[in-house]
């Protein structure tokens, strides 16, 4: 198992630097929460790690190879706020889109992937919804189904973009869930993370972002008093004693 290392990462809109040098390693079986203040440069860091925005210098390497040219090994799931809700399609539909790019476009899904979309509905809780529109759903069931498009990826490395906004407190639970057993199994979860609630507990590792790396490493190493300082300039959101532990 190798991590995937970010090197000399840096990124430029009209002018202004929204990422420079950064540098860090994610590792696989470990869970990894990119945290920052709002315009820190947190899902700038993986767009720019897939190849989605353009990129001033550096490069995200796995296995030798640049990251970007290898997304069939990727699993990404962007910001709801940035999915057409509209879109005529149900429950079922969605989760099987994550089978396209092994089966090929216009082509028949084959009965692996049925079974694998099917699996994968009944570990996020949604079986019974999948023949519901998807624009019908709340917000935290619509993650659920996202979560379930990304399962049948079959992915070596996930990215998550905020998954837990908006979304109640039983979703978490049943995502963190997932995140731990894609962990345990080896592989390397990135998670952009919007605070420092209680829910940071759930990560094993952090990379403190603001444009530049301020921390990386442990969840004890990264939320240091020092850290948090330099990252928000003592604007913190609470989180308690034990997050840090």
């Amino acid at each position: 198992m190798e991590s995937v290392t970010v090197q000399q990462l840096g990124v430029q809109y009209r002018m202004v630097e929204a990422l420079k040098d950064v540098n860090c390693d994610i590792k696989p079986g470990r869970l990894t929460g990119i945290i920052g203040p709002n315009g820190a440069g947190k899902s700038t860091l993986i767009k720019a790690m897939l190849g989605l925005v353009p990129t001033t210098g550096g490069t995200a390497m796995y296995k030798g190879k640049p990251l970007m040219e290898q997304l069939e090994k990727v699993a990404y799931v962007p910001q709801r706020s940035q999915i057409d809700w509209t879109y005529p399609a149900t429950v079922w539909d969605v989760v099987l889109m994550g089978r396209v790019r092994k089966t090929g476009w216009f082509r028949r899904y084959s009965m692996v992937s049925r079974h694998l979309a099917a699996e994968a509905l009944d570990r996020v809780g949604m079986s019974d919804y999948r023949n519901r529109p998807i624009g019908q759903l709340s917000g935290g069931q619509q993650q659920r189904v996202f979560l379930a498009r990304a399962l049948t990826e079959e992915a070596e490395i996930f990215c998550f973009d905020e998954p837990l906004v908006g979304i109640d407190k039983k979703t978490e639970a049943v995502i963190f869930d997932i995140f731990h057993e894609l962990a345990n199994a080896g592989k390397t979860l990135m998670v952009v993370n919007h605070d420092l609630g209680q829910a940071i507990t759930n990560f094993d590792d952090l990379i403190l972002l603001n444009r530049e790396i301020i921390a990386s490493g442990s969840r004890k190493q990264v939320l240091s008093a020092d850290n948090l300082q330099r990252a928000y300039g003592g604007q913190v959101v609470f989180f308690s004693e034990e997050a840090a532990a």
